[in-house]
């Protein structure tokens, strides 16, 4: 049977509330592999055969949001990135969130294309290093659509452009995920219409000298955040097909099934 992914758009919606949609998700595919493994043992010692990694009865989510102003730290990030106390943030309407996603300091807010995918990578493949790469190069194919050339950075995850050139590197787009039993959560937030001003509080993913971009600045136009999800979600499900070689299928369900955020 071809891969299913659950889209749920969950419009603009406070960090943690969203936070806690993933986290919901994400244990509930926990227990499916819990309970898969647990069968699998069981069939092992009766001497029948494997049950592949497919029959897991885990699902495969993906949130789409913005959020209101918010600096994450990932859980190997330095407090030393923020550059101004957390009092100041709040000061000026800014949250500041330690955050169990991998990589360090971001910025998440309105304009921001922000996308989780809850994914059982054990019906894709078991490699997280393919894994961000694919998430990359979603990006890179969609900014490619807009006649933008984005490239990667050796060394430095994310989406970057000009990359090779000093002084004129920019990041438009950050990753930070976190993977516990081939199950992923967090994930990328893309720079379209971004008021960028919110990056000179911290060190960008903790990168010293390197600038920040968006869509908007690139190309000095402002971009349907809709038709940006769209086109996505598009290249996103197309790259993921052709590391399995059969089809993942797409279905987009109402976001109040998952959370009421008013």
């Amino acid at each position: 049977m071809p891969e299913t992914i659950y889209v749920y758009d969950l419009g603009t919606i406070n960090y943690h509330d969203a936070w806690n949609v993933q986290e919901q998700l994400f244990q509930q595919n926990v227990q499916a592999k819990i309970n898969f493994y647990a069968q699998q043992k069981e069939r092992l010692s009766q001497g029948n055969r494997a049950l592949s990694p497919s029959q897991a009865a885990t699902r495969h989510f993906l949130l789409l949001c913005e959020h209101p102003p918010v600096i994450t730290l990932g859980k190997n990030g330095r407090s030393s990135h923020l550059l101004v106390t957390p009092e100041q943030l709040h000061k000026l309407g800014i949250d500041f969130i330690h955050t169990n996603r991998g990589g360090d300091i971001t910025f998440h807010g309105p304009g921001q294309l922000v996308a989780y995918p809850i994914l059982d990578l054990e019906k894709f493949f078991t490699d997280i290093g393919k894994y961000m790469r694919l998430l990359e190069q979603s990006v890179i194919d969609l900014l490619q659509e807009y006649d933008i050339q984005a490239s990667r950075s050796p060394g430095e995850t994310g989406v970057w452009l000009d990359p090779d050139i000093p002084h004129r590197a920019r990041k438009i787009c950050a990753l930070g995920v976190r993977c516990s039993r081939w199950l992923t959560m967090h994930g990328l937030a893309l720079n379209v219409n971004t008021d960028l001003h919110y990056f000179d509080y911290i060190i960008p993913c903790g990168i010293q000298g390197k600038q920040v971009s968006s869509m908007q600045r690139e190309t000095a136009k402002i971009f349907s955040m809709e038709e940006v999800k769209t086109k996505w979600i598009k290249h996103f499900t197309k790259l993921l097909s052709q590391a399995i070689d059969d089809d993942v299928l797409v279905e987009t369900l109402p976001s109040e099934q998952l959370v009421d955020h008013g």
